[in-house]
């Protein structure tokens, strides 16, 4: 694999989400997670990984083992690993790690808890719970909406098949989602956990790709009609600013918001605090029908080609 260079950075990701449920709760009937006291919408940090392992495993299709948690296959992870590296490997736990992780993009992304088989075992079951711990370089935090956000006030759907044998009528269901959310979603990559699970400046470029094109892509009935509307990753030697989100005004110029030219983005804040300690953006993606003050603050401290 090419030398290590990633540098330590943070990512600050807005996508919108319109009459679709961008994260459903199981445990409420999978209607989209919310703060109900905020009218916040919410959505897991698992919820975006599963759209970049996904996008990923297509765009790696010619090798299945490159993601290590495929929800395309049920299997355990020992199984999975099995399928790539003998139990010999692991009697070198650093020659272990370093097979793993160049193996698996998503585990040098995101890490993983990688079961160690019993010494003597062919079985390949694991032994008292030992496992190696890799922690993953790219992590982000919950995403929440940056507007408040009012659930589709009709929610029951019919399907074309009978609830049950000898019923005549069509079964009804629930069918939950929200008229429109500005979600974004903070990110941090840390430059010394990269070099422990062996990331490379490639790997960034595949997530930076993932990030802007896996969600559209990766559409299903109830995640149709959500789309990226700003990225940025940012690369520093100078240490992380802290929720990147914050740094982000909306106005709102029709109220309830119910699609993008219902608001503005104001990141004149955002900028200014990149300037001021000398942040360079990695890479950047802006929707061109947003209507972001200082758009072009993106490109003068950019270094993306």
């Amino acid at each position: 694999m090419e030398n290590n260079n990633v540098k330590d950075g943070e990512i600050l990701f807005l996508y919108e989400a319109k009459l679709t449920n961008p994260n459903g709760d199981i445990d409420d009937e999978n209607r989209p997670r919310m703060d109900y006291d905020t009218f916040t919408n919410l959505v897991s940090d698992v919820r975006l990984k599963r759209y970049i392992r996904d996008y990923l495993q297509d765009d790696l299709s010619e090798d299945k083992y490159n993601i290590f948690i495929n929800h395309g296959d049920v299997q355990t992870a020992k199984d999975r690993l099995r399928e790539i590296v003998s139990d010999d490997i692991f009697k070198d736990i650093k020659k272990a790690r370093d097979a793993i992780t160049q193996k698996f993009i998503d585990i040098r992304m995101f890490g993983a808890m990688v079961p160690i088989p019993k010494k003597g075992n062919n079985s390949g079951e694991s032994g008292s719970g030992d496992s190696i711990k890799i922690i993953g370089p790219v992590q982000f935090s919950w995403g929440y909406s940056l507007n408040k956000v009012q659930l589709l006030n009709s929610y029951s759907i019919t399907s074309g098949f009978s609830s049950s044998e000898g019923n005549k009528m069509n079964s009804i269901g629930k069918d939950y989602r929200v008229y429109y959310s500005l979600i974004g979603f903070y990110g941090v990559i840390s430059s010394s956990r990269a070099k422990k699970a062996n990331l490379t400046s490639e790997d960034m470029r595949k997530l930076d790709d993932a990030m802007i094109k896996a969600i559209p892509s990766q559409a299903t009935r109830s995640k149709i009609n959500q789309m990226p509307l700003l990225y940025m990753r940012t690369e520093s030697e100078n240490g992380f600013i802290g929720d990147l989100r914050d740094y982000v005004k909306i106005s709102i110029k029709s109220d309830p918001i119910r699609n993008i030219n219902d608001y503005k983005l104001d990141i004149n804040d955002l900028i200014s605090t990149l300037k001021s300690r000398d942040i360079k953006i990695a890479k950047s993606f802006v929707h061109e029908k947003l209507d972001c003050e200082n758009k072009d603050g993106i490109k003068n401290i950019s270094n993306d080609d």
